[in-house]
């Protein structure tokens, strides 16, 4: 799972410029849309790695947080791939040459990763951002 500073910054981004269908995260309910047939983008925040690199000084660390967001455009089986496809696009200019805070976003493309097992009837086509995050931090006193 990719970090708190890591999710909400994706959140907060869909969240203020997504308007096109209803966005749907990770670990919640769904089946309002899915027995209305209505489209959505079913959002994933994966982080992989959360790397240290020292630079000296005690609690003087640098860390290299990497992952991939994929943002799965679902639309009712049977209808296409075109619209599908322009809102996966439209998804990746939210992001592309935009970077939130310290949140790059270097590479992205349509059609790549898989959509989990929850949505019957539905045809996908995911918008897939990978990212990295650099934080210089310290650890908090008790």
């Amino acid at each position: 799972m990719a970090s708190p500073a890591t999710f909400d910054a994706f959140e907060n981004r869909l969240k203020t410029a997504w308007a096109a269908t209803a966005l749907v995260f990770e670990n919640e309910f769904a089946q309002h849309l899915l027995d209305a047939g209505a489209p959505f983008v079913f959002v994933e925040i994966y982080g992989d790695s959360y790397a240290q690199e020292t630079f000296g000084a005690p609690q003087a660390n640098q860390f290299l947080e990497e992952g991939v967001t994929y943002l799965h455009v679902m639309t009712k089986s049977g209808e296409g791939s075109r619209q599908a496809r322009v809102w996966a696009n439209d998804l990746l200019n939210l992001f592309r040459e935009q970077p939130i805070g310290s949140l790059f976003m270097p590479e992205m493309s349509i059609g790549a990763g898989e959509p989990g097992e929850d949505f019957p009837g539905y045809f996908s086509i995911a918008a897939t951002i990978r990212w990295y995050r650099r934080d210089i931090t310290s650890l908090p006193t008790p």
